[in-house]
């Protein structure tokens, strides 16, 4: 079978893209994800957007599967991709509504050059967990301390000093805790001043990434509500800065998608 794509990143974290009437029957759909986003057989992808184009008055929708198959709710970085990708197609204004795992989530673009795209995303209310504003958490031997939030998806951030030690290890360990019996997301922040903070992620279902849309906005969620950030800040990833800033009660993200190649991967159906 012969499965279209678009590749797109937001930050370096990056998606493939396919309509999501050209996607494989749904029995199939977990392993095709693993199989074109791996890196090496596959094309490649932190995950796959599967892509609903808007119709009848209804918006534009997305499925998000990752590299090892499973389904979050949400990606702030692949819904970005997903606007490039409508935007592209002409399916869309400026003002882009998708609804996501996470439920609906307003976008708008700032600025597009070409294939190269700016958008500000709407990333809801975040919710610190009740009683875990302060959770100790052992791992490897050691107590870190951690923030547990909802950003659409589940976060666990660690606010560090710098980043001198395995953190990715850590995060993998503290992806699987028991604690958190549906895997959760994990971010390392480091708080450079009162408008910049420096994040490193492991994202469930994909392990290391550069950037995390998401992880940027529970990092700078948790680090409001510990009185250490004011709006707007800047959020350094390793794959470049996303910008946030408070609009009432939600957070407003601001940054880049790319679309940077088409073509098609041959699925074997049958094994």
């Amino acid at each position: 079978m012969r499965i279209p794509f678009t590749k797109a990143h937001g930050a370096l974290n990056d998606f493939l893209l396919t309509w999501a009437a050209e996607a494989p029957a749904r029995e199939l759909i977990e392993r095709a994800a693993i199989a074109i986003c791996h890196r090496y057989s596959g094309v490649g992808a932190d995950g796959w957007l599967l892509v609903t184009p808007p119709s009848s008055g209804q918006p534009a929708a997305i499925r998000l599967l990752n590299s090892d198959g499973s389904e979050p709710e949400i990606s702030g970085n692949g819904t970005r991709c997903a606007a490039a990708f409508l935007t592209d197609a002409g399916l869309v204004g400026a003002e882009i509504p998708i609804r996501t795992g996470a439920g609906l989530k307003q976008l708008r673009l700032i600025e597009r050059n070409r294939l190269r795209f700016s958008f500000e995303m709407n990333m809801g209310t975040p919710h610190i967990g009740a009683g875990n504003l302060r959770f100790a958490l052992p791992v490897s031997a050691t107590e870190r301390e951690c923030t547990i939030l909802d950003v659409g998806n589940p976060q666990c951030a660690f606010f560090v000093d710098d980043f001198d030690f395995d953190w990715r290890s850590l995060g993998a360990e503290v992806e699987r805790h028991p604690h958190f019996p549906h895997r959760t997301n994990v971010s390392f922040i480091q708080v450079l001043d009162r408008h910049t903070l420096d994040v490193r992620f492991f994202e469930r279902g994909a392990g290391f990434t550069m950037s995390s849309g998401t992880g940027s906005t529970g990092a700078y969620f948790a680090a409001a509500a510990r009185g250490l950030i004011d709006s707007p800040a800047t959020v350094r990833t390793l794959a470049g800065p996303l910008a946030f800033r408070t609009g009432g009660a939600d957070v407003l993200m601001q940054g880049p998608a790319e679309i940077v190649a088409t073509g098609e991967y041959l699925f074997e159906t049958s094994l």
